[in-house]
This record gives C-alpha cells, sequence and structure tokens, in this order.
C-alpha cells in the first residue's frame, strides 16, 4: 500500500511541475510551493501512519502492539470524517463575533471551496490536507501518554471531545485568525522584512 502513496504523490508532482500555470482570482498558483506542501502532506503522514504507530508499538508490551497500531489508524480515520465534516470549518473558518476564539460551520463539509479557491498561492484543497496531516498526527501524539492505560473507546471519545474543545479553538487562535496569531508578542511584525518574508503564506506558520 505504502508504494502506491509513494506513486500517487510522484505522480502528482510531475503533473504540477509540468502543468501550465493557473490563473486564480488574487494572483497565480505556485507550482513549486504547491509540490512542496503536497511532498510535506505525504510525509507528515507517514510520521503518523506507519511512523509513530510502530514507535509506540515498540514500547509497550508484545500482546498490546496490535492495540497501539489499531489506535492512530483509528484516530487518522476518525479525525479524517471530523476535519472534513466540521472541524476545518471551525479552525479555519470565520466565526463572525467569536473568531477571535473560534470559527464558524460556515465551511462545514467544505462549503465554499471549489477548483479555484487559493490559500495564498497554493489550492485550498492542498491546504486542506496539509492541516488535515497535523490534525490527524496531533491527537496520536497523545496515545502515548495513555498507551496500556486507557480502553479504546474511552480513548476515541477522549480525542473526539479533545479535537473539538481543544485542538479546533486553539489552531484557530493561532492560525486561523483568531486574537492569539494578531498578538505583536507572538508574531513576528518587527523583524526585518528578510526575517519574515514567509510569513504571509499560511501554510507556513504551521
Amino acid at each position: 500500500m505504502i508504494k502506491y502513496i509513494y506513486l500517487g504523490v510522484a505522480c502528482g508532482l510531475l503533473f504540477l511541475l509540468n502543468a501550465d500555470v493557473a490563473l486564480a482570482s488574487d494572483g497565480q498558483i505556485s507550482n513549486a510551493n504547491t509540490a512542496w506542501i503536497l511532498t510535506s502532506t505525504a510525509l507528515v503522514l507517514f510520521m503518523t501512519l506507519p511512523g509513530l504507530a510502530f514507535f509506540y508499538g515498540g514500547l509497550v508490551r508484545s500482546k498490546n502492539v496490535l492495540s497501539v497500531l489499531m489506535q492512530c489508524f483509528s484516530l487518522a480515520c476518525l479525525v479524517s470524517i471530523m476535519w472534513v465534516a466540521f472541524l476545518y470549518s471551525l479552525a479555519f473558518g470565520d466565526g463572525g463575533s467569536l473568531n477571535s476564539y473560534i470559527g464558524g460551520l460556515d465551511n462545514s463539509f467544505l462549503a465554499g471551496l471549489s477548483a479555484s479557491s487559493m490559500s495564498g498561492d497554493i489550492p485550498e484543497t492542498v491546504f486542506v490536507m496539509f492541516q488535515l496531516t497535523f490534525a490527524i498526527i496531533t491527537p496520536a501524539l497523545i496515545v502515548g501518554g495513555f498507551a496500556e492505560r486507557m480502553k479504546f473507546s474511552s480513548m476515541f471519545i477522549f480525542s473526539f471531545v479533545w479535537m473539538i474543545l481543544v485542538y479546533a479553538p486553539i489552531c484557530h487562535m493561532v492560525w486561523g485568525g483568531g486574537f492569539l496569531g494578531e498578538s505583536r508578542s507572538l508574531s513576528s511584525s518587527d523583524l526585518p522584512r528578510e526575517q519574515n518574508r514567509v510569513s504571509d503564506r499560511p501554510y507556513a506558520t504551521t
């Protein structure tokens, strides 16, 4: 299965590198940046499956290896569904009067996204996938804190609630337009421009 994933990524990169530059409403798609973000998306996903799963599997007793592997795999499935359904909207959507703390549900099930939607100089669909991989690996990292000490169902419920109450608000506050991202204490706006030239790209801040 891994070789097919590598093959798919390679084909996607070849297509992007040889495709004509497409026009978008706010500029042009950068083939180089898009190719790199796709590569980074695959690498971060491999950090979880199989990387983190095997790493944590090697730290537990042999009878619990399969349990840890399935916890990481099931979290990838759960978070993927949650991300498309509503987490992306909560993390990067417009929250109206509560936008400083949490996004809204206007982009639930990726409503409003199209082939021409842009995030900086890359397609927004690529940005969605890139951020999804970080959403997947975050609860998977927590698995190491309670390996062998929590039932599978309890882990599943905890991760579901934690993604909604902790991950989505913090992600929005820092990277989705919330008050932490706009705070001078956490920004680099007072640095020389040559040190801050990538800060305008939302996908470069994660």
